[in-house]
């Protein structure tokens, strides 16, 4: 189950009345069914739930009864107006149904019908007219090709499925996903304020919903799985605005692999993003990104619980030192910091344990659960309440020593009751995992909200997912785009275009023949490199000739290219002192959905061998340029090793931000390139520049 490709994006960024889609007065389905193996009887199931609530209107073209409920013949039939339509009638009526919809006094469309823009372009055309009706009409349109919508704070059930109730708002292009997560949400204790399914985005977008979400009270956390974003920078937009009022956007997507864009394309019709850009989106709006379904109801279950708190310092609280040291590995390798505790909280832990307790992190109570369990919740207190610890992962058989007698299981239910309340009273972030996760102490402890895991490698994921956001995510700027447009892709224009947004570059002149390039070496001074123009790829085609220092050797090295690449003419720049510098490479490259993309990273040869980048949505200034330079595996050549000084970063910085602000502002360019750009201790320099025009 899937919805497909954005075909008309909805234009506008602001915020579009939906209270007709998730709170109407009056509903009808059209399409209403007595087959079990339709849309049409699925919906018509889950509409009859709000009888009582609102009036519920089946349409059934044949009027015979659906479910024992009487229905009409066609929505002109029916006795009042209805804020809200589902339409699920085949394709070639769909057009049909919206009219009738929009003149039966709809103000909001659910298409569940498919057979549009997931098929190509004459579908994309269908779609793209449709949603412009609805637009001209004052409505909305959800779909086509989704799955309903529903909203469990106004009693709204037109979903296929029944969904639990709780605080998340799930936007979903996967029907399956949906199911999927509500599963794991159960098993959670959480459930769904809304849903809606993105189907093709023909006109209601993800960033719509994302934006009536956050206005909803009855949502905390807003969960997508999202194939095509539309507008990507309206979505960044939103979801930035939406983490800003205190709920927080998880997004599940594809991207990861050629395999999976592969699926996404041929499934749904949907344009999909390198994953690389897509990160780069989550990290500017402050979206929470994970892999799987499990991973997004762990860690909306730990948002839930603990919001915003830092996570990264974690205790380690095991009843056995295998579970102790296991536990630390694992929290190591998902970014926590295990550090070794100070000595007074050591000690205060020494005068709660027995002797042979380990108390310096990980702690292990070493027997003390069958000596005494309640030791577990005054170790957690003190682990708490100590300023130097961030979050608990507590690890091992607690939840099962009542196998032991009914005194030590009345004594552990207590305990957990106890640790629940410290937990809720502290506020801190702790992860339980417990090789009795069924029982009833573990009942207990998340009857306080406390996330229970059965897989240690859980708990310290959804702990090291929360120690992993940003704490102050920024917001990238639409770029601004009235720049003249660049005429041209010569290496002379983007060499010109990179200087006048203020990168430093060796001068330079050009020159048509030997003789020129002769008399350019002469006014430039000192040892020159001759460029060919006209090549893409100059070095790879012998189109480079460096450290030219006489007149007879500028005048063999442009006869040669002459000879062999019949260049245009040629760039006779001045040789760059390479020593002390460290060679990177900055570009910008524009996305279809999310704009220009900006990727710093280690230049020069080593570009595609290492592949030592970091990405952000361009433009960047000069702070984020500097994150995204320490991003690097290579940050620290930057800042001086082994004797090398370190290079002018407030300069490089600058260059960075220069070189994707020009190209920001240049729709026209596809992709701009700086490699490499020398960074220095004196200074940072750009040495070779490139674009690439949209075609």
């Amino acid at each position: 189950m899937s919805g497909a490709q954005g075909a008309g994006v909805n234009p506008s960024a602001t915020a579009r009345d939906l209270g007709a889609l998730f709170d109407p007065r009056a509903v009808a389905v059209l399409g209403a069914s007595n087959d079990r193996s339709k849309y049409g009887n699925w919906i018509s199931v889950q509409a009859l739930r709000m009888q009582g609530r609102r009036p519920v209107y089946l349409v059934n073209r044949r009027g015979e009864p659906v479910l024992g409920e009487p229905t009409h013949r066609s929505l002109g039939e029916l006795p009042e107006p209805v804020d809200l339509v589902v339409v699920a009638v085949p394709s070639a009526g769909f057009e049909d149904a919206v009219e009738d919809a929009l003149a039966a006094g709809a103000k909001a469309i659910v298409g569940i019908t498919a057979g549009f823009g997931e098929l190509g372009a004459e579908g994309r055309a269908r779609e793209a007219a449709l949603a412009a009706r609805v637009r001209e009409a004052g409505a909305v349109l959800l779909g086509p090709n989704c799955l309903g919508v529903l909203d469990s704070t106004s009693g709204l059930y037109l979903a296929s499925n029944p969904l639990p109730a709780g605080p998340v708002a799930l936007l979903s292009q996967s029907g399956n996903m949906a199911l999927e997560l509500s599963r794991f949400l159960i098993d959670r204790d959480l459930g769904f304020s809304r849903f809606a399914s993105l189907g093709n985005q023909a006109d209601l977008t993800v960033a719509d919903l994302i934006r009536s979400c956050a206005a909803h009270d009855g949502t905390e956390l807003i969960a997508v799985y999202c194939e095509d974003f539309g507008d990507g920078r309206d979505f960044v937009e939103v979801a930035a605005e939406a983490r800003a009022a205190g709920k927080p956007v998880v997004l599940l997507t594809v991207g990861g692999s050629e395999a999976s864009v592969r699926g996404a394309r041929s499934h749904t019709g949907a344009l999909t993003s390198d994953t690389a850009v897509i990160d780069a989106a989550c990290r500017a709006a402050g979206v929470d990104r994970v892999s799987s379904p499990r991973e997004m109801a762990d860690l909306l279950a730990m948002l839930h619980r603990f919001g915003d708190a830092p996570a990264r310092r974690v205790a380690v609280l095991a009843d056995g030192g295998g579970h102790a040291s296991v536990a630390s590995d694992i929290a190591d390798a998902h970014g926590l910091s295990v550090p070794e505790f100070p000595a007074a909280l050591s000690e205060a832990l020494r005068g709660e344990l027995t002797p042979s307790a380990g108390v310096g992190n990980p702690v292990d109570l070493a027997g003390a659960g069958e000596q005494d369990i309640t030791s577990f919740a005054r170790t957690l207190d003190l682990l708490l309440g100590s300023p130097e610890v961030d979050s608990v992962l507590v690890t091992g058989y607690f939840g099962g020593y009542g196998d032991y007698g009914p005194e030590l299981a009345a004594a552990e239910l207590a305990t957990a009751r106890v640790m629940g309340e410290r937990i809720t009273l502290l506020g801190k972030p702790v992860a339980v995992h417990t090789m009795c996760a069924d029982s009833a102490p573990a009942e207990e402890l998340r009857r306080h909200g406390v996330p229970v895991f059965r897989a240690v490698e859980d708990a310290a994921q959804s702990l090291g997912m929360l120690a992993r956001r940003d704490p102050t995510p920024r917001q990238a700027p639409r770029p601004r785009t009235d720049a003249q447009p660049v005429a041209d892709d010569g290496y002379w224009t983007a060499r010109e275009l990179v200087r006048a947004a203020g990168v430093a570059l060796p001068p330079a002149q050009l020159a048509a023949d030997e003789a020129e390039a002769v008399a350019a070496a002469r006014a430039i001074g000192g040892p020159v490199v001759v460029k060919a123009l006209g090549l893409l790829h100059k070095s790879d085609s012998g189109g480079v000739a460096l450290g030219l220092a006489t007149p007879e050797t500028v005048r063999e090295a442009v006869a040669d290219m002459s000879r062999r690449l019949d260049p245009p003419g040629f760039c006779v720049e001045a040789m760059a002192d390479l020593r002390d510098g460290v060679e990177l490479i900055v570009g910008v490259q524009r996305d279809p959905r999310f704009g220009p993309v900006a990727m710093v990273g280690l230049g020069g040869i080593a570009t595609e061998v290492l592949r030592d980048t970091a990405f952000a949505l361009a433009p960047v200034g000069r702070d984020e340029a500097l994150e995204l330079l320490s991003r690097l595996r290579s940050a620290a050549l930057l800042r001086g090793v082994r004797g090398r000084p370190g290079v002018d970063l407030d300069a490089l910085a600058d260059a960075v931000a220069a070189i994707t602000e020009v190209a920001a502002a240049h729709p026209e360019i596809a992709e701009l390139e700086v490699n490499p750009l020398l960074a220095t201790p004196k200074g940072c320099f750009g040495l070779d520049a490139r674009i690439v025009l949209d075609a």
